[in-house]
C-alpha cells in the first residue's frame, strides 16, 4: 500500500508533487510526495495520527516563511497548517489563535481590540506556530514575552504555561522537544487602537527601509551571535551584494540572503555555507542559521 492510498481516503484533496517553491517565502523547493492542508485541529491531529501509526515521514509547514527545502523535495506528506488560522478574543485582554494564524493578522485585531503589546509581530512573516516554535522577535519584541499559554501535540495533546515553554532567543520547549504547536494565548495589554496602528505603521515604515522586501527571502538568515551583530560580520567580510547563482546577500542588509530571480535551494544553501566559512575565517565566529532546512543531507 503507498502513502497515498493511506493518506487519499481521509484527505481526498491531497496534492501529489506538489512543487514547494509555491509555499515557501524563499520561493525555491522540489516537489511534495503529498501536501495536504487541514483545515481544523481535530483533522490535523487525525493526521498526524495516521501518519505515525503507518510510519509515513511528515513535515509541519506553516507558510514556509523560515524554511529552506532542498531542491529533491520532500517525501511522505507536508501538512500546511495555514487554514488553521482561528484568531478569537478572549476575557482579560488576552487573544488567541491557531498555529497557521499569520502573525501580522493576530496584531492586526489585537490593534483593532484596543491591546497592545504586539506591535513588534505586525510586520514578522510567518504563522503562530512557527513563531512559538523559534520565539520570533523583532525591534525588542519576542512573542515568548506574551505567551500565557501553547496547546501542544506529542503522544497526545496537552497545554503547557507560557512560563514552562523555555523561550530563549530563537528557542522554545517546542523546538527543544519536537512537539508540535497547535495553538497559543498572548496575554496583552489595553491601550489605545490609533496609538497601537501609528506604533505598528513606525516599525513597518522602519522595516521597509531597512530590509529587502521586494525580493524573495526568509528574514533574517542568520542568528545574532552574542557580542556581534551578524549582518555587521557578514558586511565587513566583504560580502555585501555577493552572489551564487539567483542567491544574493542583499546589498541593503547584509544579513538578508535574498532570491534575486531563478535562485534554486542549492545556490541559496551553498551562499549560506560561503559566508558562514568566510565570516568564521575573518573573525572566528561560526553563524548559525535561523532557517530551518528541510530535506538536506548536511546542517549547517
Amino acid at each position: 500500500m503507498t502513502y497515498i492510498d493511506i493518506i487519499k481516503p481521509i484527505h481526498p484533496n491531497v496534492l501529489q508533487e506538489e512543487p514547494l517553491s509555491r509555499h515557501t517565502s524563499f520561493r525555491v523547493g522540489g516537489p511534495a510526495e503529498l501536501l495536504v492542508k487541514t483545515e481544523n485541529s481535530k483533522e490535523f491531529v487525525f493526521l498526524v495520527e495516521t501518519c505515525k501509526k503507518h510510519n509515513i515521514p511528515f513535515v509541519v509547514l506553516g507558510d514556509g516563511s523560515n524554511t529552506l527545502v532542498s531542491d529533491n523535495g520532500l517525501r511522505g506528506v507536508v501538512i500546511c497548517t495555514n487554514r488553521m488560522n482561528d484568531i478569537q478574543i478572549l476575557d482579560n485582554n488576552r487573544i488567541s489563535a491557531q498555529a497557521g494564524a499569520k502573525l501580522s493578522k493576530v496584531a492586526e485585531v489585537a490593534c483593532n481590540t484596543g491591546l497592545a503589546g504586539f506591535e513588534f509581530a505586525s510586520g514578522i512573516p510567518g504563522t503562530v506556530g512557527g513563531a512559538i516554535y523559534m520565539n520570533a522577535g523583532a525591534y525588542d519584541g519576542t512573542v515568548g514575552e506574551f505567551c500565557e499559554s501553547v496547546t501542544l501535540l506529542g503522544e497526545d495533546v496537552f497545554t503547557k504555561a507560557g512560563s514552562e515553554m523555555e523561550f530563549g532567543y530563537r528557542k522554545s520547549y517546542a523546538q527543544n522537544t519536537g512537539l508540535i504547536i497547535l495553538d497559543a494565548t498572548f496575554a496583552l495589554s489595553p491601550g489605545n487602537p490609533e496609538d497601537i496602528r501609528n506604533k505598528m505603521k513606525e516599525l513597518n515604515n522602519r522595516r521597509r527601509q531597512t530590509q529587502p522586501l521586494e525580493y524573495p527571502s526568509a528574514g533574517s538568515t542568520f542568528k545574532r551571535p552574542e557580542g556581534y551583530f551578524a549582518g555587521k560580520l557578514i558586511q565587513d567580510s566583504g560580502l555585501k551584494g555577493f552572489s551564487i547563482g539567483g542567491a544574493q546577500i542583499s546589498e541593503k542588509h547584509a544579513g538578508f540572503v535574498i532570491n534575486t530571480g531563478g535562485a534554486t535551494a542549492t545556490d541559496i544553501y551553498n551562499l549560506i555555507k560561503e559566508v558562514q566559512k568566510r565570516v568564521y575565517e575573518n573573525f572566528g565566529v561560526h553563524l548559525e542559521t535561523e532557517v530551518k532546512l528541510l530535506g538536506f543531507e548536511a546542517e549547517l
